[in-house]
């Protein structure tokens, strides 16, 4: 009966493929496709949000550290939700009044120089990794329902997302995102909750056959749980992934508050999961690998057509992900990179090394970019994101580089310049360089230190001292240069207030 989830699945990618001509028949200009108008109410702002953040690791990742660690398995998908939560409450309604479209440029505005593009590069490199990741967990799910290789898995699955998200842009990543949103509630909460718990007895008989253990909060270790909260929460903070989301709300107020039910969403989504990962370390018979427990839950837990909609939500969740990754990829390659690098070959002073001051970059929606430009950049960096989670077996390492380059050497200069008056741009450049030498040289020393392979990469010092050394020479070098230029401050805080150029723009409500 196995042929009934594999049918279910496969009409939830021929869904997906539907919502990419829907999203096109909404996208007009550059603003529909790269930030949906900038026009989502409460609903679709919520469900998108808690979408893009809850991929693979979330989903199937939060239920296989729930069957090994019990309860405290909740830790990694709460110190995403509480990240969602910082950036919602503290500084989504400043983000969304900008009215621009990356985090490289949000710096240009703030100090008033160019130096800091060098930030989109990181930038890149850390979403095209998170996209090759997402892409390659297709793998487990594919694998096991039609019985694919890994490289046909990972095409096929790939070639989805690479097909929605370039016709449509952030329109029908939207659409899907609303899909994947109901379907991995549904999936989670309503269905393998409630299945394994019963299947494992409830709490009680979770607690008589696992061990009172099991429901420690603290049991995965205090290093881990810190470790999550440093890298998942700082790093949703500034990730353009994330911040791409924050510009499609219509208004500060969506941004607020429908960024902090979308966090709530996800601490609750990871207590559900681990308490999945606790019934099906009773219910089920032993599992080879953690990451095999959700599979495992939907096929032997569940009645046949059920367990296809829950392998369904997992791949929701990996392609929420994905397609959030890719949209802000080729965003910030078109956006950012292109125009730093020409500019630094060219040797053009007003474009790679500073601005007059005053100026802005150009952030408006009609920016002189075309939706078309933009949909080859979606469909080459999507192909190339395949190829890499193809050919590349260990993409997660790749991605943990550029996720602690991220943290270690942009996190201050980004949070600095959005709540420290007295930062200034060669503070803020100084900083970035300073913090991703440091993490890069402490993970490099440490991995010729290790015993074994990637043991330096996965390590927690790097971003720990680059974080450190980013902090100090930030403060140091902005107090003891000269301040940003008062016409740059002033454009800032117009931009801020609601009052600049960009902001009067007035877009219809959704």
């Amino acid at each position: 009966m196995e042929y009934i989830n594999g049918t279910i699945v496969v009409l939830y990618l021929l869904a997906m493929l539907g919502f990419g001509w829907w999203g096109k028949s909404r996208t007009r200009n550059v603003s529909d496709y790269l930030v949906a108008g900038r026009r989502l109410g409460p609903l679709f702002y919520t469900g998108t949000m808690a979408a893009v953040v809850l991929g693979g690791a979330s989903t199937v990742g939060g239920v296989g550290l729930g069957y090994k660690y019990g309860i405290s398995g909740m830790w990694l998908v709460v110190a995403i939700g509480t990240g969602v939560l910082l950036l919602s409450l503290l500084f989504a309604s400043t983000l969304q009044k900008l009215r621009i479209y990356t985090v490289s440029q949000m710096l240009s505005l703030r100090y008033g120089t160019e130096s800091t593009k060098v930030s989109s590069i990181v930038m890149l490199a850390y979403t095209l990794m998170l996209c090759a990741t997402s892409t390659g967990a297709y793998a487990t799910i594919f694998v096991v329902l039609f019985g694919f290789e890994r490289w046909v898995a990972i095409a096929v699955g790939g070639a989805v997302v690479l097909v929605y998200s370039t016709i449509g842009g952030m329109w029908s990543i939207t659409l899907a995102d609303m899909a994947q949103f109901v379907i991995k509630t549904i999936g989670v909460f309503a269905l393998m909750l409630p299945f394994t718990l019963s299947a494992a007895g409830g709490l009680d008989g979770i607690r008589e056959r696992a061990g009172a253990e099991f429901f420690s909060i603290t049991g995965i270790g205090a290093q881990s749980i810190v470790t999550y909260f440093v890298v998942y929460t700082l790093g949703l903070l500034i990730g353009q992934d994330i911040w791409q989301r924050v510009f499609t709300a219509r208004t500060p107020l969506i941004a607020r508050w429908g960024g902090t039910a979308a966090g709530i969403y996800c601490i609750l989504y990871g207590v559900a999961g681990a308490l999945i990962g606790m019934g099906a370390s009773v219910a089920l018979s032993a599992v080879e690998s953690q990451d095999d427990v959700y599979a495992d839950v939907a096929m032997n837990l569940l009645p046949v057509g059920l367990g296809g909609l829950v392998l369904a939500a997992a791949v929701a969740a990996m392609m929420s992900t994905a397609s959030g990754a890719l949209i802000a990829a080729a965003t910030v390659a078109r956006t950012d990179v292109v125009p730093f690098v020409r500019g630094w070959f060219r040797r053009d002073a007003a474009t790679s090394t500073g601005r007059s001051a005053g100026t802005e970059p150009e952030t408006g929606d009609d920016a002189g970019e075309d939706i078309a430009s933009n949909r080859y950049w979606v469909l080459g960096l999507g192909v190339v994101a395949i190829i890499v989670a193809i050919v590349v077996q260990d993409v997660v390492a790749a991605l943990t580089i550029a996720y602690d380059i991220l943290v270690g050497g942009l996190l201050v200069s980004i949070l600095g310049g959005l709540v420290w008056k007295r930062g200034t741009g060669l503070g803020a450049a100084v900083s970035m360089g300073v913090g991703t030498v440091v993490t890069l040289g402490t993970m490099i020393y440490l991995e010729i230190q290790a015993a074994a392979p990637y043991d330096g990469v996965y390590a927690n010092e790097p971003i720990y001292f680059g974080l450190i050394a980013s902090v100090i020479v930030y403060w140091a070098v902005s107090l003891l240069s000269r301040p940003t230029d008062p016409e740059v401050r002033a454009a800032w805080d117009k931009r801020v207030a609601g009052t600049g150029s960009v902001q009067a723009e007035e877009v219809p409500a959704t």
